[in-house]
């Protein structure tokens, strides 16, 4: 029988792999999906921070850039993790919470916009008649996709990361630690941001505290057929991710907070 203090998990490097992670999903919104979009197509210059993509030139497809490049991301990251083969139990971690936080702020943006009036998909539904069948289309598809994804992490957790359904305790390590470590890394990111501290609360904190909730309740919706994998290694201390983390963490708070100026 296995020890079983052989089987618990870092938390430190649980909340690095985390804050890699989170970064990469921000950056894939803000810096690729409309910093990016919004330069090739027609801005020709912007301010870029942890909270928001800001310029003069605004589209359609600007707006809903965030959210289409986090879906592909997502879905990237899922394709990885099912095709990694002898790979460490933290690579898996790693590729599976970044699948999660990507697909979580990409669906539940929908959700976010269309109960709210606000954010990138209230944009883009602007003007768009009658308004009120294209907010409740954001609404339903939304919740839809959000479910589908929430299922399609804790698939991952249970058949990737062989994590049993009746272990309470490595899932709340395993899950819990990386919500509320993205929710303080983005709240104190966001504090120096350009566009002002209401920003975070009007639209980064419920990104990141609302998107990402379904990691405090996720393992009820694996699907009891779904089998553990085989490789029960629990995600072992790794200083270089911690290091890493350490690095990516103090150039997002520091130099992207403020806001980064850039032009074409």
């Amino acid at each position: 029988m296995r020890d079983a203090d052989s089987m618990k998990d870092d938390i430190p490097t649980i909340c690095a792999i985390s804050v890699v992670a989170l970064i990469i999903a921000t950056m894939l919104h803000e810096g690729l999906g409309h910093g990016a979009l919004a330069l090739l197509t027609g801005a020709t210059s912007g301010t870029l921070s942890t909270e928001a993509w800001s310029s003069v030139y605004d589209s359609r497809l600007v707006a809903a850039g965030g959210t289409l490049v986090n879906l592909a991301s997502g879905l990237f990251f899922w394709i990885a993790l099912r095709a990694a083969r002898n790979v460490s139990a933290t690579m898996r971690f790693f590729l599976l919470i970044a699948c999660a936080f990507n697909l979580f702020t990409g669906t539940g943006y929908f959700f976010f916009s269309g109960v709210t009036n606000f954010g990138d998909w209230a944009q883009v539904i602007a003007g768009m008649h009658p308004y009120w069948l294209w907010r409740m289309l954001l609404i339903v598809g939304g919740m839809a996709a959000y479910y589908e994804a929430m299922r399609m992490i804790a698939i991952g957790l249970v058949r990737y990361l062989g994590v049993s359904q009746s272990d309470h305790a490595r899932i709340r390590r395993l899950m819990w630690v990386p919500y509320f470590t993205a929710i303080i890394i983005e709240v104190v990111a966001g504090l120096r941001n350009p566009l002002g501290i209401a920003l975070v609360f009007e639209s980064a904190l419920p990104a990141t505290a609302g998107a990402n909730c379904a990691l405090l309740f996720l393992i009820y919706y694996a699907p009891k057929s779904t089998v553990p994998g085989p490789d029960h290694q629990p995600v072992q201390r790794s200083y270089a991710w911690i290091a890493i983390a350490t690095v990516l963490a103090m150039f997002f708070i520091v130099v992207v907070g403020p806001g980064i100026k850039i032009q074409r």
